[in-house]
């Protein structure tokens, strides 16, 4: 006999689960003791919503749903911007919370929310355990929901007297191998006309061209076909940055130096799209034609409604479009013309000596710092738009941002579960300062468990973004600055490393002292975000694309 806590760490151990994120409270003691005699790691963390992004973060690297746990009520709540997170943005994930007794209650509605309704709209599935005889098959169900595409959260609760209710000791059911079905011939027939009739085609990789199983697939069929891509924010990384044919990264949804291309192209072969993203291109009457490949229909937006489609697994099913174009495309490379221009644009400025340091001299001394395979996790703020125009990836995942919800605080919980996934990687947690105090208390986490880890805050004493949209809308600068602790001592109070950049020449430098130590160091530099007007507003107004 086994109880229903014993079961649900033997059905955790059947999926393959490594370690499970969070904070228990005495509604799980059950969970947490069973956890005591397993092989699964717990990783305490300071808050759940940075157990519920480094969970989300597992899953977005491996492609197997990272597990994260929580206590009922308050604690449980506490989850729900981590399910946002990883439902917009495509991330497997199984969070565990904990609940009162269901058979009797003894406390009245002490602390008691309805979590399985609240998580309903925030998951792919929430179910509530009433029997232990049910948790092998629910476990295995629920794994199977959240990794099958589209990926994304389940909720699994469990209540505190089904936790130590006794069982038969029912065997896991042991995961299987699923193969998708690959796209129709007539939908690929159809989709080779078109792209053999383009005069000047392009490829996008978005959102969901960054799984970490099409990264071999996707990086074969440009070989073949031979068309310029660009990527969406979270497309960025899918193929090789540094390839001859990467025209640039949507930060913008118009008129930035990429949309040159993006508004010549006759046919744009988006792969992955997934409109849960700002637009990377606005969609009009005489705009390109557009196929959408994916492995579920395309959403249709006002901005985006694809004259085609080629739905089902995706790198089978692009292997065979590759069979109907390799070798036929005489305008493949039409577009190739503006590529130099584009690009040579993002380089602006970027060793710029000014200080404090610019946008464009932050990424290019992060990119000197992080060699290809090195991981660079973003906060959300106005550096999110800098990195992903002008930071050159040359290996799948390792620029990670949020272009889904978008939440400021998960720079760092993210860079944590990377660094645990990728002990012998160099990771760089980028933050403004204002997302970086939303979970900063996770610096004590990191050092804890003795991960390889560098945080880079860029200090402007305010929220960054809304102060440039403030500008840009030509409201008065008002109600977004703040104060902010002294970093370098913050970062001695937990234990780590700190350093306050003081000069134009001081940032690499820091960086790679502070990657060469190991541990974790946190590294603050100020930011002059006078160029966002100048570049992002000034700069490209009225920009069109040239003739070729």
């Amino acid at each position: 006999m086994r109880n229903g806590a014993e079961l649900l760490v033997a059905a955790l151990e059947s999926e393959g689960v490594e370690r499970i994120f969070g904070i228990p409270g005495e509604e799980n003691l059950a969970v947490v003791e069973a956890l005591r005699g397993s092989k699964i790691e717990l990783v305490l963390t300071r808050h759940e919503q940075a157990a519920a992004f480094m969970a989300a973060t597992y899953g977005r690297l491996t492609g197997r749903a990272g597990v994260c746990l929580s206590t009922l009520g308050p604690g449980a709540l506490n989850l729900c911007t981590g399910a946002a997170y990883a439902l917009l943005g495509a991330m497997p994930m199984v969070l565990i919370t904990g609940q009162k007794g269901i058979l009797h209650s003894k406390q009245g509605h002490f602390q008691l929310v309805d979590i399985v309704s609240t998580m309903t709209p925030l998951t792919k599935m929430a179910r509530q355990i009433v029997s232990p005889m049910t948790i092998p098959t629910i476990v295995r169900d629920a794994f199977r929901v959240a990794q099958q595409e589209r990926p994304g959260p389940v909720h699994l609760e469990l209540p505190e007297d089904i936790a130590a209710e006794e069982a038969p000791d029912l065997a896991a059911i042991a995961p299987h191998p699923i193969d998708l079905p690959i796209a129709p011939a007539a939908a690929l027939d159809r989709a080779a006309a078109m792209i053999l009739a383009a005069k000047r085609p392009l490829i996008m990789f978005g959102a969901a061209a960054s799984r970490p199983r099409l990264s071999a697939p996707l990086s074969e069929f440009l070989r073949r076909v031979n068309i310029p891509f660009f990527n969406t924010q979270m497309g960025k990384g899918a193929v090789d940055g540094g390839s001859h044919l990467y025209m640039g990264t949507c930060a913008l949804s118009e008129r930035d130096y990429v949309h040159r291309a993006i508004d010549r192209a006759d046919l744009i072969l988006a792969i992955g799209h997934d409109t849960v993203e700002k637009p990377p291109f606005i969609m009009g009457p005489r705009g390109p034609r557009v196929i959408h490949v994916g492995y579920a229909p395309a959403t249709v937006e006002e901005v985006f409604f694809p004259h085609a489609e080629i739905v089902g697994d995706v790198g089978p099913s692009l292997a065979l479009l590759a069979d109907r174009l390799e070798g036929k495309l005489a305008s493949a490379a039409a577009l190739l013309p503006l590529r130099e221009d584009i690009l040579g644009h993002l380089t602006d400025r970027c060793s710029e000596s000014r200080f404090p340091l610019t946008p464009q001299r932050i990424v290019h001394d992060v990119r000197q710092a992080v060699p290809d395979n090195g991981i660079v996790c973003l906060d959300n703020g106005m550096f999110k738009i800098w990195f992903a125009r002008n930071y050159r990836t040359h290996i799948a995942n390792t620029l990670l941002l949020d272009n889904a919800l978008a939440t400021m605080g998960a720079g760092l919980p993210a860079a944590i579960s990377a660094s645990l996934v990728h002990p012998n990687r160099r990771v760089l947690a980028v933050c403004g300062d204002g997302g970086f105090m939303m979970n900063s208390q996770e610096m004590e986490t990191a050092v804890r468990l003795g991960v390889n880890l560098v945080v880079l805050i860029l200090v402007d004493n305010a929220y960054g973004m809304i102060r440039w949209k403030q500008q840009a809308d030509g409201f008065a600068d008002w109600g977004l600055t703040f104060g902010n602790p002294d970093f370098v001592a913050y970062a001695a109070s937990y234990g780590a490393g700190g350093h306050m950049v003081s000069d134009a020449e001081g940032l690499a430098p820091a960086l790679e002292a502070a990657f060469v130590a190991g541990g974790v160091h946190l590294v603050a530099v100020p930011v002059d975000y006078s160029e966002n007007i100048r570049v992002l507003v000034t700069e490209l107004a009225g920009l069109s694309a040239p003739a070729i």
